[in-house]
């Protein structure tokens, strides 16, 4: 069973983080609605069925154009926010 998400991310292009994540901590369908296509398309190719976790450690702190964060950034953060509340659940 997969439990899907959907994130409001901040300081980006990017609009919305959509994903699920099914009972082993996989991540799945990661779509971005807004910011740029091209390389987001890439990142939820590159995440497909990735531990969610190891995945919010590696894109932790990646930084766009001095921003503070970047869309990979925003998706680590919801990622985190999503794996407490499964351990909170």
């Amino acid at each position: 069973m997969m439990k899907n998400y959907s994130y409001q991310p901040q300081g980006v292009c990017s609009k919305q983080i959509d994903f699920s994540i099914d009972e082993a901590g996989k991540l799945h369908d990661v779509q971005f609605t807004g910011g740029c296509p091209g390389n987001l398309a890439a990142i939820s190719k590159l995440v497909e069925g990735a531990d969610a976790a190891n995945i919010a450690a590696m894109l932790k702190g990646n930084d766009c154009r001095g921003r503070g964060t970047s869309c990979a950034d925003q998706l680590s953060k919801a990622l985190s926010e999503a794996l407490a509340d499964v351990k909170g659940a």
